[in-house]
């Protein structure tokens, strides 16, 4: 009876150590947590936002503005990589690049990616507003029953809402080909959506515009309205994304 009971005891502490030692390995190979995380330099902005479907990470120049390079897709870790199927590449027509794969660490909330150089980002800090998340355009309003284009077609416009983030990125999934990009800081309360552009790939000069529109949202759809940024008004409905369709 006691020669069992030994053998129980080593055969428990054998997985108490195995169970301790996956653990080891899991806390090594730590995953990015979903937010919002800036790094700045002299003048460049490079700006990543995760969520546990979806990455987006875009640079820009602060002053004079200057939209540089965006890209955005489909992360998952391996190996403490991060790996990304990008489903858009503002670059594509130069680089022909749809997976990114980015060596990474975590120091403490500090993300250190391996992109020329090891750059540091700060993660800023959680803001929960109406909207967050990620939509994808789906037709102009009002509502009639029209034909939406949302996920089942190539040509997609998405917005991607976070920690009074946003930016909205137009594009092609077949062709790769890439329309354009704006995004900066957002506030949306009671009723009230207002954007304050921080960068803009059509138009730089639109950096430092502030757009204030209504909101309304039914079911899985944002009903979006007001005037867009060449004064001219505007009706959309958007419709919430909830993962990789």
């Amino acid at each position: 009876m006691k020669i069992f009971l030994n053998m129980e005891a080593k055969k428990h502490m054998s997985l108490y150590f195995i169970v301790l030692f996956c653990g080891g390995l899991m806390s090594l190979q730590a995953q990015i947590k979903s937010g919002v995380y800036i790094s700045e330099g002299k003048n460049i902005i490079h700006e990543l936002k995760i969520s546990e479907n979806y990455l987006t990470l875009t640079l820009y120049e602060k002053a004079p503005a200057k939209f540089i390079k965006t890209v955005g897709g489909f992360p998952r870790f391996e190996d403490n990589r991060l790996l990304v199927l990008l489903e858009f590449n503002s670059n594509f027509a130069q680089d022909s690049m749809r997976l990114l794969s980015i060596p990474y660490t975590m120091e403490g909330s500090k993300l250190v990616l391996e992109l020329k150089s090891k750059l540091p980002f700060n993660t800023i800090p959680k803001l929960n507003q109406d909207l967050d998340g990620q939509w994808l355009f789906g037709a102009r309003g009002p509502d009639t029953g029209q034909e939406r284009r949302g996920d089942s077609k190539p040509r997609k416009t998405l917005k991607y809402l976070m920690e009074g983030r946003f930016q909205w990125i137009a594009y092609n999934t077949e062709t790769m080909e890439f329309h354009g990009t704006g995004g900066g800081s957002f506030t949306a309360k009671d009723g009230v959506y207002q954007e304050n552009i921080e960068f803009f790939s059509r138009d730089n000069s639109r950096v430092g515009a502030k757009l204030t529109f209504d909101y309304k949202v039914i079911g899985d759809d944002w009903h979006h309205q007001g005037k867009n940024s060449k004064g001219e008004p505007m009706y959309e409905i958007w419709m919430r994304r909830t993962g990789r369709q």
